[in-house]
């Protein structure tokens, strides 16, 4: 007995060591894009007569078993697009859901680009090796999948336009088995060339209580629709990135890795935001609240250990005006030695594992999810969030972390906030501990596998009660 118990601490210790090697390599040459967070008060949302709102603590087990009844199903999945942007990655998430269940999954991208992609390559011979079939948009084989499938999602509003171009006269005959996954939070989404026909499918699924709201009012509003039977569905974490998050050995040689890259020491304290650089994602409003931070700690006479803020999600390639911008204010405030920019990279993991701060300060509506905070939160990190979009159904203010309005009127709160966690280092680890709490109960794969399969069986069951009219 004793040989076999150390030959199998043996096999885990390796196996361990290569998940670590894998993702450090992983950063090193990874050039691709970050998975842009999702386009919200604790609330249970569990009413009374309401069937359209999943309730986020439903009880779950620790499988996937809730998707079995899909074993046999045909499903097509439309992608507005083929790329490392949330939407994308989401819903090839769900086929890979589906065919561990045994379902059999068509995938169509509607906008693809003439030239050859790399990325666009790369996913689709990652869905075909993993058994989803990939048809092109306006192929017959999509129209004939189409037609025979038991169930269709659609992927984002914009993926509405591939219904008329490509189905054309066949389009109402299949609206009756459309599940119409939406991720959007900005007003431009809101177009009849889109979304004409999202009153007439089986129903809409929203990553957040907040957005559906939202998008219930202005489609009511701006465009004189309803919105179908429509279900708000929280995200989970992968496997994958709880099994890193879990292990405290990888978390330890990761973090010791970026910070060495970084050139920060361990006593350090880091923020980070990770986001695709842009004005939306507020990273210009992060920076003036770090600034202000080290004011406020220099006036105030502090001691806290030297801060940093880490901006993952830039693009080394082409530089947008908007980044120039940030780089010029970091060098105006003479700040170049405490902010890192990273390169746009898939591999969030190591970053988590790093850094003793999330930030999320994506602004205007903020996010219609975020999946980047519950990733953070699975670290055991606390988050400072916009108390905008989705953020506020993730992130318990006071509790998990701290929230600050959008807007330039948050800047001096946001600074206030990173100076409280900054010298308090025990109220860190405090919410950073509840925070991986509340994704165990709540975020976690099987618990958006649940979720969306008491959206599928109804969406299924409408199909069937149609067909039999």
């Amino acid at each position: 007995m004793a040989k076999h118990s150390v030959g199998w601490r043996w096999i885990a210790f390796h196996k361990r060591w290569l998940l670590i090697l894998l993702v450090i390599f992983s950063i090193s040459t990874a050039i691709i894009i970050i998975r842009a967070a999702f386009d919200s008060c604790d609330r249970h949302y569990v009413e009374e007569g309401n069937n359209n709102r999943v309730p986020i603590s439903s009880p779950i087990g620790n499988n996937l078993q809730s998707l079995d009844f899909m074993k046999s199903k045909l499903v097509l999945l439309v992608s507005h697009e083929l790329s490392l942007s949330g939407g994308p990655l989401l819903l090839m998430e769900l086929a890979f859901l589906l065919r561990s269940v045994g379902a059999q999954v068509v995938w169509v991208t509607n906008q693809k680009p003439t030239e050859t992609d790399e990325v666009i390559y790369s996913l689709e011979h990652k869905m075909l090796i993993r058994g989803v079939q990939v048809h092109s948009a306006k192929s017959q084989e999509a129209v004939d999948t189409a037609l025979k499938a038991d169930l269709i999602v659609l992927n984002t509003a914009v993926a509405g336009k591939w219904l008329d171009a490509v189905l054309k006269e066949d389009v109402t005959q299949v609206l009756p088995k459309v599940l119409w996954w939406i991720h959007e939070m900005r007003g431009h989404y809101f177009k009849m060339e889109y979304v004409k026909h999202l009153p007439f499918v089986a129903g809409a699924m929203i990553d957040s209580h907040t957005t559906t709201e939202y998008w219930k009012n202005r489609t009511r509003e701006r465009l004189g629709i309803k919105m179908p039977q429509t279900y708000a569905v929280h995200l989970g974490n992968s496997k994958e990135l709880m099994e890193v998050a879990e292990d405290s050995v990888a978390k330890r040689v990761l973090r010791e890795h970026v910070r060495e890259s970084l050139g920060v020491r361990n006593e350090d304290i880091l923020f980070a935001i990770i986001n695709s650089v842009s004005r939306g994602k507020g990273q210009d409003l992060f920076l003036r609240a770090f600034y202000e931070s080290l004011e406020l700690i220099k006036d105030q006479k502090l001691q806290v250990p030297l801060m940093h803020a880490v901006v993952v999600g830039s693009d080394m390639n082409a530089q947008t005006k908007f980044e120039m911008e940030l780089r010029n204010f970091i060098v105006e405030k003479k700040i170049q030695d405490r902010v890192h920019f990273v390169n746009k990279t898939l591999t969030v993991a190591p970053y988590l594992a790093a850094i003793d701060v999330l930030i999320q300060n994506s602004q205007g509506r903020g996010e219609c999810f975020g999946r980047i905070t519950i990733e953070a939160m699975a670290f055991q990190l606390p988050v400072l969030g916009t108390a905008a979009g989705g953020t506020t159904e993730i992130v318990v203010n006071g509790s998990t972390g701290l929230l600050h309005p959008a807007g330039k009127e948050g800047v001096t709160p946001l600074a206030k906030n990173i100076v409280k966690l900054a010298t308090h280092v025990e109220r860190r680890l405090t919410m950073g501990k509840k925070g991986y709490e509340r994704v165990k109960e709540r975020f976690m794969e099987q618990h958006m596998a649940e979720r969306i399969s008491l959206v599928l069986k109804e969406v299924l069951q409408k199909a069937k009660s149609h067909r039999h009219l």
